[in-house]
């Protein structure tokens, strides 16, 4: 009888272990998507809050690692300023959103911020959107981590990470599927998910796909985006609180 314990002990040590090693082997089959954006850049704002919120219905989340770097088209001069496609609120608004991503890692919780920063530039109520924190939910500690420098610091990592995409990013908004960049056909991102996902847990936004999908579009989209040259005739512009 005293063994009784011990063997149940074993017995759930074993099921915990199995749970674990499946719940690993599920997250490692995620796909990765990244975007590469700019915050004030019309067409990634129109993309994060008409296309990529599609990223959370339907279960596609489950399946996804999403990441969202913004820098885009900005760049560093030989001073260490910033040099943002948009100006200086671009430049705090990229580090404000970096330090978001950073303090709330759940991409449930950062992206809700994001959308909501990002429709208010659609709609050109940007003077409002410090009243996101509290419409998503969060705190404000991202503030906080701009005025101490850590969003410099993040924006600096995200500046590099962005100069050493392969191929280069030509313009913004730029996505990235496992590494392979959508070019035009961004918009068609679900299809390229679904098609990278190697797992078993399909989600309903995969099955509820067309068996073609439909990639005609994508040239339209060419003139739909910032483009990476349009940002080298800018003067410096350091990242400052207005």
């Amino acid at each position: 009888m005293a063994s009784h314990p011990s063997l149940f002990t074993a017995f759930l040590l074993f099921i915990c272990t199995a749970l674990f090693l499946i719940a690993s082997t599920s997250s490692s089959q995620n796909v990765t998507l990244s975007l590469y954006y700019e915050t004030l850049c019309p067409y990634c704002a129109d993309f994060i809050v008409n296309h990529l919120v599609k990223v959370f219905d339907k279960g596609l989340i489950s399946i996804v690692n999403l990441r969202l770097i913004p820098w885009g088209n900005a760049f560093i001069q030989s001073n260490g300023s910033f040099v943002c496609q948009h100006g200086t609120n671009e430049c705090f608004l990229n580090a404000i959103e970096a330090c978001t991503v950073t303090i709330y890692p759940d991409a449930v919780r950062h992206f809700r911020f994001i959308h909501c920063v990002e429709k208010m530039s659609l709609e050109n109520k940007m003077n409002e959107w410090v009243n996101c924190f509290g419409m998503s939910g969060l705190g404000k500690a991202p503030i906080d981590c701009y005025t101490s420098g850590y969003g410099e610091v993040l924006e600096r990592k995200y500046a590099a990470e962005t100069s050493q995409l392969n191929p280069p990013h030509r313009f913004v908004p730029w996505v990235v599927v496992n590494n392979q960049p959508l070019r035009e056909d961004f918009e068609n991102f679900v299809s390229y998910v679904c098609k990278a996902y190697r797992g078993t847990r399909m989600p309903e936004a995969c099955k509820s796909l067309p068996l073609e999908s439909n990639s005609s579009q994508k040239e339209n989209h060419i003139n739909s985006v910032c483009y990476v040259d349009q940002t080298s005739n800018l003067t410096s512009s350091a990242p400052a609180i207005n």
